[in-house]
């Protein structure tokens, strides 16, 4: 058998296993997953956004006028 992918919790840097028998995966526990959600919910947590919009998607920038 294999042995268990381990990794650091996101949330507080815990060892966790990665695999079915931890249902908080990637987070060591229930806790540590609610908090990460609270931050993102709250805004604390965040993409970042570009201040420029996207071209236009027919846009040609090689065509002439």
């Amino acid at each position: 058998m294999n042995a268990p992918r381990i990794a650091r919790c996101p949330r507080c840097g815990a060892s966790t296993r990665l695999d079915a028998q931890n249902p908080w995966r990637p987070f060591c526990s229930e806790r540590c997953k609610l908090i990460d959600l609270g931050d993102w919910m709250s805004g604390r947590n965040a993409l970042p956004v570009l201040d420029e919009a996207p071209p236009a998607p027919d846009a040609d920038p090689d065509r002439d006028g």
